[in-house]
């Protein structure tokens, strides 16, 4: 592998300009094949195998007009509202695309807050863009006009992704600065920033013809290029702090480059094939949502991971001697630290897990909710519409549950609503809707949709009070399922990921104890993160700290999500850390002297690629998407420990105490001499 990257470094930086202009050929064809055919994110809440996706499936056979997404419409005013304009709008609506079923309004006590749902007979994700809002928008004009307050709600508004952008600018002002700082040089540190960008406009275009053929989730494009901004920044960076290095030692750019490619090159592409291999294990989830958070974040890394081993060769021999930035003279903190480290390594080990163990604990009081509009900015229309509900007509009435009724199996449908209604938790019923053999009971429950309560009343239903011929489904029901379906297949998505790391660890490093080490320490720091999540958002006060209004519920899509993520991203230092510990390790075979050195020829990079890390996943914690907050923190926090905690403290600490151990091999013959100092 060596060989064919120092072949392909030597022939990017021999013709640098002949490789930019291929790489601006691809960008411009896919962009234009992108603005020609590509698609739009849209969710898909297909849950298989869960009594929601039944009942849906049920639904859609027998009440089609039943079976669709939704869409509430919520007008408030100071005074009485008029019914008359309210019937307009009852017609306006049953006039919007997609709309079968437009509820009559419903008044709150008062008078002063209308309700009006509207059924959809097609799933959300027929909708493309903001067209099914823009509909709405459209039929409510008039009565914005007449000075009343329109709010919209339900899965259509609810749906819309709007990107702002901004967490991507401010993750690249920040590594900008970090790069500086660290390079001491302009052109050194805006090539890696250059590299990255154009890395991700080849993997933007990507998955946006992506999203043509297939169902891509509204934010897997931000998860995307959250993780490929970062670990792109990354790779360039590792191939240009190398590559100053080969100048540094007298190279010319064209060796340097060749150089650079053929040993920073391995660790970037084993870096990146880790982060790939841990991706796969968002398939195991079964969820159709996963799979397009892999398929985008798998476009990003694969593109940053090919733009840095091209276009870094191609404008480092570009920069020619501009690159030589200046040289720390003496040891490095990193080489002073390690070696302190070193002398004290049991006391080092036992207090670093400590330290983790006290992050990762309130992990075991983690609760889990995919988010809905109660835990958007209050800015949100939804947000609003979601707050006038649950104070107008009670918070069950932001998420009810939907009993699906086969009829021929329970044709007493007064028993099965006077039995539903009895319920401890149970807010109203509404009169069945009635079609051939099926029927349609809504159920609202006294609290709202991410309290404990609802689905405690939600499983209570299913195991004792339905017969079987109902199955409850609904969104309350499906993000139920949802949270049910990750919490059983977290596990095993673990188990998957670490197992296929552990493989390729071993492989490449032909390292086992030194593979099963990795993977111990990134679990160690996925536990923390998670850990550290849990107390931000479960609490009031940190939760506001963070721009939320109150403590919300982890959101289920994050801890599989994070761990697949954070196990291959972790990964990334471990393989830069360990490419040099192990160089040295093959030409001197001292042990401990090999971490030492590697450490003190990577830290600084390492250090400022967990700063660029950090600070481009902090950009994204500004995000108004909770989702998007949640795992734009948790990848800062697990990196920060990360590069403090395990690099710093434990891999030294561990591989002192491992000596030898850590390259020995199963079958390797080993000299007595050797096996004496292992011993």
């Amino acid at each position: 592998m060596s060989r064919l990257l120092g072949r392909l470094g030597s022939s990017a930086a021999a013709h640098p300009w002949r490789t930019i202009g291929a790489w601006l050929l691809v960008l411009a064809a896919l962009t234009g094949l992108s603005v020609a055919y590509g698609g739009t994110p849209q969710d898909d809440y297909n849950v298989p195998g869960t009594q929601s996706q039944a009942g849906t499936e049920f639904l859609r056979e027998h009440m089609p007009q039943m079976s669709g997404t939704d869409a509430r419409v919520v007008v408030h005013s100071d005074t009485p509202i008029d019914r008359a304009a309210l019937e307009t709008l009852q017609t306006r609506l049953s006039q919007v695309p997609g709309a079968a079923v437009v509820a009559p309004p419903r008044m709150s006590a008062d008078g002063d807050t209308a309700l009006i749902g509207v059924q959809y007979n097609v799933p959300v994700t027929d909708f493309h863009g903001t067209e099914g809002v823009d509909a709405l928008e459209a039929a409510v004009e008039p009565l914005v006009q007449q000075g009343l307050q329109v709010e919209l709600g339900g899965q259509v508004p609810e749906n819309v992704q709007a990107p702002s952008g901004t967490a991507e600018m401010v993750g690249i002002v920040a590594a900008l600065l970090i790069l500086g700082f660290a390079l001491r040089s302009v052109v050194a540190a805006g090539l890696p920033i250059g590299v990255a960008i154009a890395g991700l406009a080849a993997s933007s275009a990507c998955v946006t013809l992506l999203a043509r053929v297939t169902d891509v989730s509204g934010i897997a494009p931000t998860v995307a290029t959250m993780v490929g901004l970062g670990v792109g920044i990354d790779y360039a960076l590792l191939l240009v702090a190398r590559h100053v290095e080969g100048l540094r030692a007298g190279l010319s750019p064209l060796e340097a480059a060749a150089h650079a490619n053929a040993t920073a090159g391995k660790s970037v592409v084993v870096a990146g094939l880790t982060v790939l291999v841990s991706l796969f294990g968002l398939k195991l989830s079964t969820l159709p949502v996963y799979s397009s958070f892999g398929y985008a974040t798998f476009f990003a890394v694969t593109c940053v991971m090919a733009a840095a081993l091209t276009l870094v060769p191609a404008l480092c021999a570009l920069a020619g001697p501009r690159l030589k930035v200046r040289q720390q003279v003496g040891p490095t903190l990193t080489a002073r630290w390690a070696t302190r480290v070193g002398r004290r390594p049991v006391l080092a080990t036992v207090g670093a897990l400590l330290v983790l163990a006290v992050l990762a604990a309130p992990m075991l009081g983690m609760r889990t909710w995919p988010q809905d509009a109660g835990s958007q900015p209050e800015s949100n229309t939804t947000r609003t519409a979601y707050d006038l509900v649950a104070s107008e007509f009670g918070p069950g009435a932001n998420g009810p549950l939907v009993l699906a009724v086969d009829r021929a199996k329970v044709p007493d449908l007064g028993t099965l609503t006077a039995a539903v209604r009895a319920e401890p938790g149970v807010a109203t019923v509404t009169q069945p809707v009635v079609e051939g053999n099926a029927a349609v009971v809504v159920v609202e429950p006294s609290t709202g949709p991410q309290d404990e309560a609802t689905s405690e009343l939600l499983h209570r239903l299913r195991s004792d009070v339905l017969p079987d011929g109902v199955l409850v489904t609904g969104l309350v029901a499906v993000f139920a399922d949802i949270s049910d379906r990750l919490a059983e297949r977290l596990w095993i998505v673990v188990a998957f990921v670490v197992a296929l790391s552990l493989g390729l660890l071993t492989v490449l490093f032909r390292a086992p104890v030194v593979a099963v080490k990795a993977a111990a320490m990134n679990l160690l720091s996925v536990g923390a993160a998670y850990g550290v999540l849990t107390v931000i958002f479960q609490n009031d006060t940190t939760a506001r700290l963070v721009g939320l209004p109150h403590a919300v519920a982890v959101s289920s899509w994050v801890p599989v999500l994070l761990f697949t993520v954070l196990f291959g991203l972790s990964m990334d230092y471990e393989v830069f850390l360990l490419s040099r510990v192990r160089e040295d390790w093959l030409r001197t075979r001292d042990a401990q002297g090999s971490v030492i050195r590697g450490l003190s020829a990577s830290g600084r990079v390492i250090t400022s690629a967990a700063a660029i890390m950090v600070a481009v996943f902090t950009g994204f914690a500004l995000d108004p998407d909770v989702t998007v907050k949640m795992i734009g923190l948790g990848m800062a926090t697990a990196v920060l420990i990360d590069a403090t905690v395990i690099r710093m403290v434990l891999v030294p600490a561990t591989m002192t105490l491992l000596g030898r151990w850590n390259w020995w091999l199963p079958g390797r013959r080993t000299d007595r001499r050797e096996a004496a100092l292992m011993g």
